[in-house]
């Protein structure tokens, strides 16, 4: 690889550099790219699962296969984040066909900001209690897109490879479901404390 590649690679997929020197043995490479990576695969794993334990398993099994593949990644040829993506969200496609009929929600609790009033926390939960229940009742693809599009913030493009569907296939399952997600949750406005006004 030539200077002016690698250096491409390195702003490109900096995470691909890592796991190329977790293949040749670094182990500082391998923590460092874990600390990266988990917390965005977790993340992504809990809200479209709803359940912590589930989410953690899916995390570690997709990190494991991260591991297995290393010494045969080819820098270049995809992002190490869209790769790992990808297996997440068919890992919980897996778990979710797995549940069907049998969906009882876990609790989802995010750290307290300690500046918040207790009046402003209960909103704050009561807000990502609907939007989590709201999410569940989603088909599992226009969940997992709304979720990487509008939570994780990912590009249509990266999504698209995440999914394996086109372009067009995301836009049309992210408008659906933010307009499922918005008819859902609009007659809940005033009880989550949303004034028209202000939102």
């Amino acid at each position: 690889m030539s200077l002016d590649a690698s250096f491409d690679v390195v702003h490109d997929d900096p995470d691909a550099v890592l796991l190329a020197r977790y293949a040749q043995g670094d182990a500082a490479a391998a923590r460092l790219l874990t600390v990266n990576l988990t917390p965005r695969v977790f993340g992504h794993a809990l809200r479209v699962l709803g359940d912590a334990a589930e989410a953690e398993d899916v995390t570690q099994e997709a990190l494991m296969r991260l591991w297995k593949i290393a010494p045969d990644w080819r820098i270049g040829e995809a992002k190490v984040s869209t790769w790992l993506y990808r297996v997440v969200a068919n890992l919980c496609t897996d778990r979710l066909r797995k549940r069907r009929g049998n969906v009882p929600l876990a609790e989802i609790t995010e750290p307290a900001d300690m500046a918040e009033s207790a009046e402003a926390k209960l909103q704050r939960g009561a807000r990502l209690d609907a939007l989590q229940t709201a999410l569940e009742t989603l088909p599992d693809r226009q969940r997992q897109a709304v979720v990487l599009r509008h939570i994780e913030g990912l590009a249509n493009p990266e999504i698209a490879a995440i999914l394996d569907i086109g372009v067009e296939a995301v836009e049309s399952l992210t408008a659906r479901g933010k307009r499922a997600l918005a008819k859902l949750l609009g007659g809940q406005r005033d009880a989550l404390g949303y004034d028209d006004d202000k939102t």
